[in-house]
């Protein structure tokens, strides 16, 4: 089996503080890492992530049906899109992190240092389809913090 790609989405079940993220990327770091994985989480302050993964076929499908999914900390997992890729677009980052705004994301990809766990590795090549769903989530998720103020 090839490269494969899959994203998704979730709302978290509670509060997802500073704390909890360090904890879920060390936890997620480790584990992909030894699983040859690779990909971006973001995150919102209203608790949605959005995710990337990349790696073998059977490893990214195992970890989203068999992990994510029944990972009681989120709810309403919804798959956007997975298939085969020709080449990582996060091939350095055993998982990039970044609090989802347009800002942050823009900075993000153009090399910032995390503010979290501080990302050393080269930047991603992000294929245009796979960034417009990324800048899609942020804006979604700009137009529902604008509409509650």
């Amino acid at each position: 089996m090839g490269l494969y790609h899959l994203f998704y989405q979730s709302q978290a079940r509670l509060p997802f503080d500073a704390p909890a993220r360090t904890a879920l990327l060390h936890q997620s770091r480790a584990y992909n890492r030894a699983h040859r994985l690779s990909g971006l989480l973001l995150h919102t302050p209203n608790g949605r992530f959005f995710q990337i993964l990349e790696g073998e076929e059977t490893v990214v499908r195992a970890l989203y049906y068999d992990r994510i999914v029944a990972d009681p900390r989120h709810r309403r997992c919804r798959l956007i899109g997975a298939g085969p890729c020709l080449e990582r677009s996060f091939a350095d980052w055993n998982m990039g992190f970044r609090v989802a705004d347009a800002t942050e994301l823009h900075a993000l990809l153009a090399g910032t240092p995390l503010d979290e766990l501080v990302l050393s590795a080269p930047l991603p090549r992000v294929r245009p389809e796979l960034l417009a769903l990324l800048l899609d989530f942020v804006a979604d998720h700009e137009l529902e913090s604008s509409s509650e103020s």
